[in-house]
């Protein structure tokens, strides 16, 4: 991997994209950064507040300044939100200023991660399991449009999954040969 290219990882919620982040810029020896953690920081106010107070399209907003802003450092590697995918900005941002690799895994992987997590605003219905199919309807496009490189991350341990993602980025990256 290029010493400045930036390292972008997407997905719905429960693939792992923090955990896995984590890893991969430490065995990369690169910053980590976490776009929710990075406006809850900003903020002071957690992703569930936010939602409360200014409504999802409210933290779409914030989402896409805070994508832009890290997507012009250099030798990153960043988390985002399963949803920042949906402004094209963001989108454009992430697809041109780094390498993005999707994250993806079950939908029932989905909802087993992410079954007792109260922090997950868009999972707070009557039916979370019909709402993370919802959700993919309509972004698994999205990320697919925008992704690089696609790793699945169902029933795999982070380890493994960071394994895979270093091989996939060398081979990503690496210039072809000309034939002799």
């Amino acid at each position: 991997m290029q010493e400045s290219a930036n390292l972008y990882l997407i997905g719905p919620m429960g693939v792992g994209k923090s955990t896995i982040g984590r890893m991969l810029a430490a065995a990369l020896d690169r910053p980590f950064f976490d776009s929710d953690r990075e406006i809850e920081a900003l903020t002071g106010a957690d992703i569930p507040w936010i939602f409360d107070v200014e409504g999802e399209a409210g933290f779409r907003v914030r989402e896409e300044r805070m994508i832009d802003t890290l997507t012009q450092r250099d030798g990153i590697v960043l988390a985002t939100g399963g949803g920042a995918i949906l402004s094209s900005h963001s989108r454009d941002n992430l697809n041109s200023r780094g390498t993005v690799v999707y994250l993806k895994a079950s939908i029932a992987q989905q909802f087993e991660r992410t079954s007792k997590d109260r922090n997950r605003p868009l999972l707070q219905t009557a039916d979370p399991l019909s709402r993370i199919r919802e959700l993919m309807k309509i972004r698994e496009p999205l990320y697919t449009q925008t992704a690089h490189i696609t790793v699945d991350t169902s029933r795999r341990g982070p380890r493994t999954v960071v394994t895979e993602i270093l091989r996939r980025l060398s081979d990503y990256e690496a210039p072809e040969l000309p034939e002799t």
